[in-house]
């Protein structure tokens, strides 16, 4: 349902000129499976998600979502997508009910049909009880909520988690991560990134390693963690982050002697 090959994409930076954000990325995820993407803060994840989203273009490579490619066809990859991030977007001035009925439209379903998948959504939720309350007055775990129901409300194939538990409660990450499994039971591809441990053990079936905007490691996680010699997905992933900081001082200590020898004229 989505697959992924050799992706790549550079920013310009002022001060750095061109920076690889991602770099020869390759995975695959398919139907009733959740498919980790694991790695701290700016080593890529992100970036990836918002190709695959069709937010931005790959520099190299390709991606293909739900059968269409995200650059030749991206208005039929975002009807088959939902996307959901750490930050709500809540609008302070539409109800929990409003808001999502807005994305339904948005998304081109008649009306009739809204209405009903509105009423699912809300009672599996668990939402009725503050579908008249505006986003100004509603708690974290409600727009939690709201989010995943405008996520999920025109029921994509495939379905993206950025970080969703991000800044929230143990009692709402609980309820966030509940109802995603009972999405990966209803048949939906789902990519699910984060930098939880914990939340890949309990969610993730593969999951890929990201570091520095490459893919460390992907695969089973019990074959992950008997291949690299590790107890768990924490020590792996502490491992393969050394092993790439590893490489990268070691490439740039033998760029630095070339610049050194090239200014002196000696042959290294």
């Amino acid at each position: 349902m989505i697959h992924v090959e050799h992706l790549g994409k550079s920013f310009h930076d002022y001060q750095r000129g061109w920076v690889e954000a991602v770099r020869d990325v390759s995975f695959d995820c398919r139907p009733g499976e959740i498919f980790g993407l694991l790695g701290p803060n700016g080593a890529g994840k992100t970036t990836t998600l918002r190709i695959l989203s069709t937010v931005l273009k790959p520099t190299t490579g390709k991606a293909v979502v739900a059968g269409y490619d995200v650059v030749d066809d991206p208005m039929e990859v975002r009807r088959r997508i939902g996307f959901m991030s750490a930050g709500t977007g809540i609008y302070d001035r539409m109800t929990a009910w409003e808001l999502v009925a807005y994305f339904g439209r948005l998304y081109g379903l008649p009306k009739d049909r809204l209405r009903e998948r509105m009423e699912t959504v809300f009672g599996w939720l668990r939402m009725d009880d503050f579908r008249d309350v505006l986003g100004s007055k509603m708690s974290t775990g409600m727009k939690q909520k709201v989010s995943i129901a405008r996520t999920i409300i025109h029921d994509p194939p495939v379905l993206i988690f950025d970080e969703p538990t991000s800044g929230l409660d143990i009692l709402v990450q609980r309820i966030v991560l509940d109802k995603i499994l009972e999405l990966r039971d209803l048949g939906k591809t789902i990519v699910f990134s984060t930098h939880s441990m914990s939340e890949v053990e309990r969610l993730c079936s593969r999951v890929a390693i990201i570091y520095r905007g490459e893919l460390q490691a992907q695969g089973p996680i019990d074959e992950l963690v008997a291949r690299h010699g590790q107890p768990d997905v924490e020590e792996l992933f502490f491992a393969l982050v050394e092993q790439a900081d590893a490489r990268h001082a070691e490439t740039a200590r033998e760029a630095l002697e070339t610049t050194s020898n090239r200014g002196t004229g000696r042959t290294p």
